[in-house]
C-alpha cells in the first residue's frame, strides 16, 4: 500500500509538472504554435469594433436591427453607442431618455446579444465626457476664485463677503498684511499716456475693469508711450483682456541713457474664448521682470489678430508672479497639440525686497469667523490688512456634442462620489433596465478623448495635497490672484505641486474610478489617453488606470502622430496587450472614402503600435432612405453605404493584422522619460531616434514602481525591455525619482541625458533639492557632455551629450531593421519565445524593391500575406553578423508581415526575383462584357453589352453615367493550355472601389487593394470557364445626378451632401485589362 501510494504521488507530481509546462509552451501570446493557423482564420477577438452613434435621436428599432445584422455580417466585434447632438441635423422621433429610447436601447443590447455583436456604452451622452443634466453644480468640475477687502487696523471688520459667482462654495478666508507697493501702478493720474490709434485711451490706465478700449482693427502694430514725472519703479506688467477673443505680441520698453532697450517680450493669447480650455477665457496675462526705474514707458503691441482690446494695464512697482493664471490652469494652451513643454514656464528673477512677497507664516485663516450668510466678523490686527475670501465655482463645461435633453454639466473629475453618482445615474440606469442575460453582450463604458478643459478644487483636495506633499495648500492661495508668497520659485513650486496632484487625482479618481465601477458590473473601460482640448492631467498615467487604451488618427492629415505613440506607450508600460485606436476619423469629403484609399494610414497606425481596430464611424440608419444619416465627420462604416455590406474581405485584412500583432511583445529598444511636469499630453524624442529602432515614453510612476533590470536592460514585469533610457530635457527631478533611476543604473542600466538641478516640488525644500543635487554629482561624476560623455556607475553607465546613434552603437544595439535611407518604408516588431514577427507597410503609390537587414539570425525568413491570408518561404536571404538581409518587393501601399519561426535552411536563392518571381500573362480577357445595374437605383433595366471595359462616370447613358451601387460582369472565355506546376491569378487591372469574383460557379473572393488580383489556381479550368465579377463603386455619382433632378423625383437623401451639378465624377467600375496571370514561387 505504502509503494503504490509513493506510486500515485510522483505520478501526480509528473502530471501536475506536465500541466504546468503545456500552458507555458502552447500560450496563445508567447508561442507560435497556433499562429499560422489563426493567421488564416483569426478568432472573432480580434475582429475590429465600431462607434455606433446614434444622432439627434434619430434611431428606430428596424435600423438598430438590421445595423447590429450588417456589423456581423461584414465581421465587427462590438459597437459603442454615443448618444451624440449636432446643430444643424434633423431631429429624430425618439427623444433622449424617453420611454421610446429605453426601449430601443434595451433592444440594442438585446440584438447585440442575439447577432453576437457585443456592445458598449459611451459614459455619458455626447462623445466628450462625463455629464449630464443630473449633474448639480457642487457635483461638477470647479475651479477657485476670489475677491479682496483692504483694510487697515486696529478694527472690527463686520462685512457680508459678496462673491458675484454662482454656485459659489467657500473655501478660506485668509488674512495678510499688504505686501509693500502692491497700490503702486501707473495710472491716467499719475502719467501722461499717449496712443494716436486708440479711442478712450484713459480706460485703459483707470483701475476699472468695467472700461475698456479696443485697439484699431486693420493696424499692424500699435504703441502706447507712457511717461511720468519723476522715476518710477517697475517690476510687472499685467495687462486684462477686454472680453474679445484676440492674440498678439507685447513688447515693454523703457527709456534710459537715451535710447529705447527692450525690458520683456512676450505674447497675450486670448484668442480662444471656449471654456475646455480654461474657466478664465480671459484672465490677465501677468509678467514679471527685474526692477526698472525709467520716467518713460513703451507699450507696442503687433502681430494683432481677433478683436484685440483691453480692460485695463497695470505697470506696477509690486512684483507678480508670471503667468499666474495658466500656472493655475485657468487658462490652458488654446490649440488642440499641446507640445511637452506648453506647460513649462522660464524661472522669474526674485525682489530683493522680502516685503513685496507674502510670509507664509502671516497668514491667518480666518474661515472660521465667518458665519453662514457669509457675513466675517473679525478683528483686524494694526496695519494694512488685505482680507481674500477664496471659494470654487462651476467651470461651466457641458458634455458635448448632446442633444439639449443629455446636456448637463461636466462631473468633477476629482471627487470619488461625483463620478459614482454619474456613472449611476446613466451608465447604472442602462444596466438596471436590461435583463441578466442581455447584460452579457453588454462590454465596455467608453470615454473618447478629453475636450472639457481643467478644474483646480474639489471637496477634500487640500487633504490629498497635505498626505501628498506634506504642507497646508490653503496658505499658498494667495498665489492664485498673482501675489507672491515668501518668494518666485516657491510660489512656483506649489503651483507645480497643484497641476501634478491634479493630474495624478483625474487619472487616478476619474478614470481609475470608472474602471473600478464597470469592473463591479463585470464590465471594463475604453479610454482615449489624452485631449485635444484642455488635457488637465498626464498622458501615460491617465491611460494606465483604464482597462483598454486607445489613440485615434484620421483618414487624412497627420492627426495620430502624437496619439498613437501616447496610447502604445502607455500601453506597453501598463502592460496592457492591446493597443486600440479611433480609425479613420474624417472630416468632409463625404462618401468619398473606401478601403483601398484608407489602406496606407491604417497600416501607418500598425507601425505606431495600434493592434485593435475600432472604426469611426457608424451613424445608426433607422430610415429606409440612402445614403440615410450622416455627419460633416466620420467614414461612412454603415449599411447604407454602397460597399460596405461587402467590406469583410477588409475587415478579414484588419483581423489578421490586430490578431499578428497581438502575438508575443512589442521590440522596443528605448524609453524616453516624459519627467513629471503637468498637464501633459506627449514627450519629447530629444535627441531623436536613428531610423531602425523604436520607443516608449515612460513616467516617474512606472520607473518607480515597474521598472527593474534583468542583464543590462531595463525590464518591466510583463517582460518587456528597453536597452537605453533617455531622461527629459527638464532641469528639474524628484529626488524619490533620481534615487530609483541610481539604483537602476547600479544594477546595470545605461541612461543617457543632463543631470537634474534641484526638486520641481516645495515637497521637503530646500531637502530635497540638496538630495537631487548630491545624488547626480555622485551619479554624473564628472561626464559634462563635452571632455567626458560616459561613464561606469556600479554596473551601469551614464552617457551625455552623445547622438542617439552613437549610444546605440556604444551599447552594441544594431538597428532592428535596416531600411536603405529615404525608401518609403515603416516597421514594427513584435517577439514570440520562437518566432518574430515584423510588419513592413509600402507608404508609397509606387513599386518598392528593397533588401532591408533584420535583427534575426538563424531562421528562416516567411512572407505571410494579411490581404490573402497566404504563407510563403523567402528563400532568398542573406545572414551576417546578427542579421538577415532579405530582398523584399511591395505594390503600391502594400504592406507584408515577414516572420521568422523555423530553422533556416541552406539556399542558393540570392534575387529579389527568386523571392518575388514575375508574374507571366496566360491570356487577357478582351471583347464584350455582359453588365447589370440595380434599375431600383436608376440603373438601365435591362444588362448592358460593353464592348470593352469602360468608366461608368464617362458614359453618355445617365442611369450608367450616375450609378451609384453594385453591377455584375459576366464574361465566358476560353483557356487552352494550364501550365503545370503553377499557380493562376486572374488581375483585375483599375477598379474602382471593390470587386467580388466567382469564378464556374465558385466563390473566389474580394478584391479591394493593389495589386487588384486573386488567387484563381482551384477554380480555374482548361477550356471553357464562366466569370462574374460584382463591382460597386460610391454614393458620389447618384447624389451628382439627383442634384440635378426635383426633389420629389430624386432617389437619395442625406443631410449632410456637399455635391450638386458642378461637382466630379468619381471614376466607376471594372476599368482593367482583365488578365489571367500565373507564377511559380521557388520553396
Amino acid at each position: 500500500m505504502k509503494n503504490l501510494l509513493i506510486t500515485s504521488i510522483l505520478f501526480l507530481l509528473l502530471l501536475v509538472a506536465c500541466n504546468v509546462k503545456k500552458p507555458i509552451i502552447s500560450n496563445e501570446n508567447t508561442s507560435s504554435i497556433n499562429l499560422e493557423k489563426n493567421f488564416n482564420s483569426p478568432p472573432d477577438s480580434v475582429k475590429p469594433w465600431i462607434y455606433w452613434y446614434w444622432i439627434n435621436d434619430n434611431i428606430s428599432k428596424k435600423g438598430i436591427t438590421q445595423d447590429l445584422e450588417t456589423m456581423a455580417k461584414v465581421g465587427i466585434g462590438e459597437a459603442f453607442i454615443g448618444n451624440i447632438g449636432l446643430p444643424g441635423t434633423p431631429d429624430g422621433k425618439v427623444p433622449f431618455f424617453s420611454e421610446g429610447w429605453w426601449k430601443l436601447t434595451k433592444h440594442a443590447m438585446h440584438e447585440g446579444a442575439r447577432t453576437g455583436v457585443n456592445i458598449g456604452l459611451f459614459n455619458g451622452p455626447g462623445w466628450s465626457q462625463s455629464g449630464g443634466p443630473w449633474i448639480k453644480p457642487n457635483q461638477s468640475m470647479r475651479y477657485l476664485v476670489h475677491k479682496d477687502w483692504k483694510v487697515e487696523g486696529p478694527k472690527r471688520f463686520s462685512q457680508k463677503l459678496k462673491m458675484g459667482y454662482n454656485d459659489f462654495q467657500q473655501v478660506a478666508v485668509l488674512a495678510f498684511p499688504q505686501p509693500k507697493d502692491e497700490d503702486k501702478i501707473i495710472s491716467n493720474k499719475t502719467a501722461k499716456i499717449h496712443a494716436a490709434q486708440i479711442q478712450n485711451l484713459q480706460a485703459l490706465f483707470d483701475n476699472d475693469p468695467i472700461t475698456s478700449a479696443a485697439f484699431p482693427t486693420g493696424d499692424k502694430s500699435v504703441t502706447i508711450d507712457i511717461s511720468t514725472e519723476s522715476p518710477f519703479t517697475a517690476r510687472s506688467l499685467t495687462l486684462y483682456p477686454s472680453g474679445q477673443p484676440a492674440s498678439m505680441d507685447c513688447a515693454l520698453e523703457d527709456f534710459n541713457q537715451d535710447k529705447w532697450q527692450t525690458v520683456k517680450k512676450f505674447t497675450m493669447d486670448r484668442s480662444n474664448p471656449n471654456l475646455n480650455v480654461g474657466p478664465m477665457p480671459y484672465g490677465p496675462v501677468a509678467i514679471s521682470f527685474p526692477d526698472v526705474r525709467s520716467s518713460k514707458f513703451r507699450l507696442v503691441f503687433s502681430n494683432i489678430q481677433g478683436q484685440a482690446g483691453l480692460s485695463d494695464i497695470h505697470l506696477s512697482s509690486a512684483p507678480k508672479l508670471d503667468n499666474y493664471v495658466e500656472k493655475q490652469l485657468g487658462k490652458m494652451y488654446p490649440a488642440p497639440h499641446p507640445m511637452w513643454d506648453a506647460y513649462e514656464w522660464p524661472s522669474q528673477a526674485e525682489v530683493n525686497d522680502k516685503s513685496m512677497d507674502i510670509d507664509p507664516s502671516a497668514i491667518i485663516n480666518i474661515t472660521k469667523y465667518l458665519s453662514k450668510d457669509s457675513t466675517l466678523s473679525w478683528d483686524v490686527p494694526k496695519g494694512n490688512w488685505i482680507i481674500e475670501s477664496i471659494g470654487m465655482t462651476p467651470t461651466g463645461v457641458t458634455n458635448s456634442p448632446a442633444v439639449p435633453a443629455g446636456t448637463g454639466l461636466e462631473v468633477d473629475k476629482m471627487n470619488t462620489k461625483d463620478i459614482t453618482a454619474h456613472f449611476n445615474a446613466f451608465v447604472g440606469r442602462v444596466l438596471d433596465s436590461i435583463s441578466p442575460e442581455d447584460k452579457k453582450a453588454f462590454k465596455h463604458v467608453v470615454a473618447d478623448s478629453y475636450e472639457t478643459g481643467s478644474e483646480n478644487w474639489t471637496e477634500g483636495f487640500d487633504e490629498d495635497f497635505k498626505k501628498r506633499y506634506g504642507y497646508d495648500p490653503k496658505l499658498w492661495l494667495p498665489v492664485l490672484s498673482g501675489r507672491i508668497v515668501r518668494s518666485a520659485d516657491q510660489s512656483n513650486r506649489f503651483l507645480w505641486d497643484m497641476r501634478r496632484l491634479i493630474a495624478t487625482n483625474i487619472a487616478y479618481k476619474y478614470v481609475g474610478g470608472l474602471r473600478k465601477l464597470s469592473e463591479a458590473h463585470g464590465m471594463q473601460t475604453w479610454l482615449e489617453n489624452y485631449g485635444h482640448w484642455g488635457f488637465p492631467s498626464e498622458f501615460l498615467m491617465y491611460g494606465g488606470q483604464s482597462n483598454n487604451i486607445s489613440g485615434e488618427f484620421w483618414a487624412e492629415g497627420d492627426l495620430g502622430s502624437i496619439e498613437l505613440r501616447d496610447a502604445s506607450s502607455a500601453a506597453h508600460i501598463y502592460g496592457k496587450r492591446q493597443v486600440w485606436a479611433e480609425s479613420f476619423t474624417a472630416g468632409g469629403l463625404a462618401f468619398l472614402r473606401y478601403p483601398a484609399m484608407l489602406k496606407k494610414r491604417g497600416d501607418w497606425a500598425f507601425t505606431q503600435g495600434v493592434n485593435h481596430t475600432l472604426l469611426h464611424v457608424y451613424i445608426e440608419q433607422p430610415y429606409d432612405s440612402v445614403p440615410g444619416m450622416n455627419a460633416w465627420f466620420g467614414t461612412e462604416f454603415n449599411r447604407q453605404n454602397t460597399w460596405f455590406g461587402q467590406s469583410k474581405v477588409w475587415m478579414d485584412y484588419i483581423r489578421r493584422c490586430n490578431y499578428m500583432l497581438q502575438r508575443g511583445k512589442p521590440v522596443e529598444d528605448v524609453c524616453y522619460y516624459i519627467g513629471e511636469d503637468a498637464p501633459k499630453m506627449t514627450g519629447i524624442e530629444d535627441p531623436k531616434l536613428p531610423e531602425g529602432y523604436s520607443f516608449d515614453w515612460i513616467n516617474a510612476e512606472v520607473i518607480e514602481n515597474r521598472l527593474s533590470v534583468k542583464n543590462g536592460n531595463l525590464v518591466l514585469p510583463d517582460g518587456l525591455s528597453y536597452r537605453l533610457m533617455v531622461l527629459s530635457p527638464e532641469k528639474t527631478m524628484r529626488p524619490e525619482v533620481l534615487k530609483k533611476i541610481r539604483d537602476l543604473v547600479a544594477a546595470g542600466a545605461t541612461i543617457l541625458g543632463t543631470p537634474p538641478t534641484h526638486s520641481p516640488s516645495l515637497e521637503n525644500y530646500p531637502m530635497a533639492d540638496n538630495e537631487v543635487k548630491e545624488m547626480a554629482r555622485k551619479l554624473w561624476q564628472h561626464c559634462d557632455g563635452k571632455n567626458l560623455k560616459a561613464v561606469k556607475f556600479g554596473k551601469g553607465m551614464v552617457l551625455r551629450g552623445m547622438d542617439m546613434q552613437t549610444a546605440l552603437d556604444k551599447l552594441g544595439v544594431i538597428p532592428d531593421v535596416k531600411i536603405p535611407h529615404g525608401a518609403p518604408l515603416l516597421y514594427i516588431h513584435r517577439k514570440m519565445a520562437d518566432a518574430d514577427i515584423y510588419f513592413l507597410t509600402n507608404q508609397s503609390d509606387s513599386i518598392v524593391e528593397v533588401s532591408p537587414a533584420f535583427r534575426v539570425t538563424g531562421k528562416q525568413p516567411e512572407l505571410w500575406n494579411a490581404v490573402t491570408g497566404t504563407i510563403r518561404a523567402l528563400p532568398a536571404f542573406q545572414q551576417e553578423k546578427g542579421k538577415t538581409i532579405v530582398p523584399l518587393k511591395f505594390q503600391p501601399s502594400q504592406s507584408w508581415f515577414v516572420v521568422f519561426r523555423k530553422t533556416a535552411d541552406s539556399s542558393s536563392a540570392q534575387t529579389i526575383e527568386d523571392n518575388f518571381p514575375d508574374f507571366k500573362l496566360v491570356q487577357q480577357i478582351s471583347g464584350p462584357w455582359l453588365v447589370t445595374f440595380n434599375n431600383k437605383m436608376r440603373g438601365p433595366a435591362q444588362p448592358v453589352i460593353f464592348e470593352r471595359l469602360t468608366d461608368w462616370s464617362k458614359s453618355d447613358n445617365d442611369s450608367i453615367r450616375y450609378y451609384s451601387g453594385t453591377a455584375d460582369y459576366q464574361k465566358n472565355f476560353t483557356i487552352r493550355q494550364l501550365p503545370e506546376g503553377r499557380q493562376f491569378f486572374l488581375n483585375l487591372g483599375n477598379v474602382n472601389i471593390l470587386a467580388h469574383v466567382k469564378l464556374n460557379g465558385i466563390e473566389i473572393g474580394g478584391v479591394w487593394t493593389a495589386p487588384w488580383q486573386i488567387n484563381i489556381t482551384g477554380a480555374l479550368r482548361k477550356g471553357e470557364n464562366k466569370l462574374e465579377i460584382s463591382v460597386v463603386n460610391l454614393w458620389v455619382n447618384r447624389l451628382i445626378g439627383d442634384s440635378g433632378l426635383p426633389m420629389d423625383q430624386r432617389k437619395t437623401w442625406t443631410p449632410v451632401n456637399p455635391y450638386n451639378t458642378n461637382s466630379s465624377l468619381q471614376p466607376s467600375g471594372l476599368l482593367g485589362p482583365v488578365t489571367i496571370q500565373s507564377v511559380k514561387y521557388l520553396k
